[in-house]
């Protein structure tokens, strides 16, 4: 019997499925910069959404921002990577 462990991966993984754009809780970005960053590189996200979803990294150490396909996630993943945000790998579940 094989047991499998779920599976992680970066821009450029393979998997299929729903696709999971993590930020994680820094201590060099600031509230302004989280939120306004989310605002402008997800899609639907308001300012007032960005400071909701800063304040969840704050409080829980870091917080789902995307959930769908791969090619979007891996296209905020990046914009959020290249503005300095502390990325965790995308994650295919």
């Amino acid at each position: 019997m094989t047991l499998e462990l779920p599976q992680l991966a970066g821009p450029g993984g393979t998997l299929g499925g729903l696709w999971r754009v993590v930020v994680l809780n820094d201590s060099h970005n600031t509230f302004d910069h989280v939120a306004e960053t989310l605002a402008a590189s997800i899609p639907g996200l308001t300012l007032a959404d960005g400071y909701r979803i800063a304040d969840k990294i704050h409080r829980a150490g870091c917080a789902i921002v995307f959930s769908g396909a791969r090619e979007d996630a891996e296209s905020y993943w990046e914009r959020l990577d290249d503005a300095g945000l502390t990325m965790a790998p995308l994650e295919n579940g």
